[in-house]
């Protein structure tokens, strides 16, 4: 049972990975593309990811309970994917030049 969540959870994570280049590229004119893909990937992963094990131990030390750290990514996930539901263009039938 657990290769077989184990093996779901890969297939989501890995479902993100291709589309996310083709996102991250489509948004910045060609000139300033490749610092402004990478940046905000890696300060995002960097920072929120990097910080997710710290955040989360002091949750579950604060509060007592072993499942309130798992309130910190639902939350920033949930606040990513309104602020990308909010702010991302469309960028259908765009010249991505």
């Amino acid at each position: 049972m657990l290769i077989a969540i184990l093996t779901l959870m890969v297939i989501y994570v890995t479902m993100v990975y291709g589309p996310i280049a083709a996102l991250l590229v489509e948004l910045f004119p060609t000139n300033i593309r490749y610092t402004s893909m990478s940046l905000p990937y890696h300060i995002g992963n960097g920072w929120f990811g990097g910080f997710l094990p710290t955040t989360s131990f002091a949750m579950v030390a604060a509060t007592g309970d072993i499942y309130y750290g798992l309130w910190y990514p639902v939350v920033v996930a949930a606040a990513t994917f309104v602020l990308g539901l909010l702010f991302l263009p469309e960028t259908f039938k765009r010249t991505i030049d």
